[in-house]
């Protein structure tokens, strides 16, 4: 796995009435702190992507539809520079992503629905000068191409 990146199982506690799932505690060792919480959604078969931060860590989780995350590592001095990983994570695969900054990262919706992602990252949006850079999902360096892989 990329330098940096943790995944955390989500609890999830079903009863009669429905069902209750944590993401992400203060009390837990992959709360670093609180920026803002927001929630987005992609389109099936639509690839949101690709973007970093310099200062910003991201915290995805799924919680309707599936939806396949990518991270790039383009970081010099990283012991996984280069290296690219694929999460398949939503309803069927319950997870905390914590993404560190300068990791490229991007989403493909992957179900039959809208997909929805709740982040907690630790920063506050700053309207005026985003922390946010971006490259064009499909003509780029990086070394992933968004297709289904199939067989």
């Amino acid at each position: 796995m990329i330098a940096g990146v943790r995944l955390k199982e989500l609890r999830v506690i079903p009863d009669e009435r429905g069902r209750l799932m944590e993401i992400l505690r203060s009390d837990e060792d992959i709360f670093i702190k609180f920026g803002q919480l927001y929630m987005t959604c992609v389109y099936p078969g639509v690839v949101k992507g690709w973007h970093y931060h310099h200062k910003q860590i991201d915290n995805f989780a799924v919680v309707r539809g599936m939806a396949k995350i990518v991270l790039y590592d383009p970081r010099e001095g990283s012991a996984t520079k280069g290296e690219v990983n694929e999460f398949f994570l939503g309803e069927h695969n319950p997870k905390l992503l914590q993404i560190p900054p300068l990791v490229y990262h991007g989403f493909k919706g992957i179900s039959t629905e809208e997909t929805i992602i709740i982040n907690c990252p630790t920063e506050l949006y700053d309207y005026k000068s985003p922390d946010e850079y971006r490259v064009d999902p499909h003509q780029n360096d990086i070394p992933y191409k968004w297709d289904r892989k199939d067989g």
